[in-house]
């Protein structure tokens, strides 16, 4: 069948391509889209070719995918056609999936807020590696789309003061309406008296991991949950050996493959998850949409992200 989505043939550029897509094989489903989100820190970096990203071109980008199941390959059990799901796929009007990578949608989630889906796992398996007990601070550095998430997660999990940290004055008043009991910028957070144990650092930048260090209390943790798109130097005696800190590596692909376990969740468990939270009320994303464009106007989408305007967080892609 034709179909149709979104290209980067080289760093920096993004178009529109039309291309053949096979029926479904043995054990994997046709998806058709209804909303895609952009994922902006990766998706920035991977356009622009920034630090610690393949470099390789053409790219088809995306794995925040919502829409409904077209067809089934042989040897698929446990969906049907229209049924509403989620999948870890490309920016693309229809997509081959394997069934394990599939996730149902709930009836009480709206497609616009599931598609936030994969997002939420992101900061989700950062938010479950900090094992954050009932009343414990938790500052999270960064907040972006990742950051406002592990916030909002971190809320939820009990975490008490949450502080927020961030430059941009746009976004700690995001974050105070997410659920921040301190929005401070990173020159306020240094003159904090009590300093949280535990740290989650969402910048995605090489620099902030040191003030995520400076800013955990002696024998915090500190997560590094966002991808750093270059080299930071670290006074590793000063700021972390000897202040007794836990530092926790925390990107999306160290799960484990089959099965959950205490603080590390596999990806179609904290899927899962992520969306039964949505379904109760409880993960509201509504809040973080702040663009909504046209999919075959992707292009536009991108401009924006490369200009890197602060007050862009959910940029959500229409494909219906």
């Amino acid at each position: 069948m034709k179909t149709w989505g979104v290209i980067w043939p080289a760093a920096g550029q993004v178009e529109i391509e039309e291309r053949e897509l096979p029926e479904p094989g043995l054990g994997e489903v046709l998806l058709e889209a209804e909303r895609t989100l952009i994922s902006p820190g990766t998706e920035r970096a991977f356009l622009l070719n920034l630090p610690n990203t393949s470099g390789r071109y053409p790219q088809r980008p995306g794995y925040n995918f919502a829409g409904k199941v077209v067809a089934l390959g042989p040897q698929v059990e446990g969906f049907s056609p229209g049924q509403r799901v989620v999948a870890a796929a490309p920016h693309a009007a229809h997509a081959l999936v394997r069934a394990a990578q599939v996730c149902p949608t709930p009836e009480g989630v709206l497609t616009e807020s599931a598609v936030f889906f994969n997002m939420g796992t992101i900061a989700l398996q950062g938010v479950r590696r900090a094992r954050i007990e009932l009343g414990e601070g938790v500052a999270v550095v960064g907040q972006g789309l990742v950051g406002l998430l592990a916030l909002k997660l971190s809320r939820l999990q009990g975490g008490a003061p949450l502080i927020a940290v961030d430059p941009v004055e746009s976004r700690l008043a995001q974050s105070k309406q997410c659920g921040a009991d301190l929005a401070l910028t990173p020159q306020q957070a240094q003159e904090l008296v009590e300093l949280p144990p535990v740290v989650i650092e969402a910048t995605g930048a090489p620099e902030p991991i040191n003030n995520a260090f400076q800013l955990a209390r002696p024998g915090g943790r500190v997560v590094l949950l966002a991808s750093t798109r270059g080299e930071t130097q670290v006074n590793f005696y000063r700021d972390v050996h000897r202040k007794g800190l836990t530092v926790l590596g925390a990107h999306n692909s160290a799960r484990p493959g089959l099965e959950s376990h205490q603080g590390v969740w596999t990806w179609m468990d904290d899927c899962k998850a992520v969306l039964r939270l949505m379904e109760l009320g409880r993960l509201g994303v509504e809040d973080l949409i702040t663009h909504r464009v046209r999919a075959r106007e992707a292009a536009r989408a991108y401009g924006l992200l490369k200009e890197w305007d602060p007050s862009l967080l959910g940029v959500v892609l229409e494909w219906k």
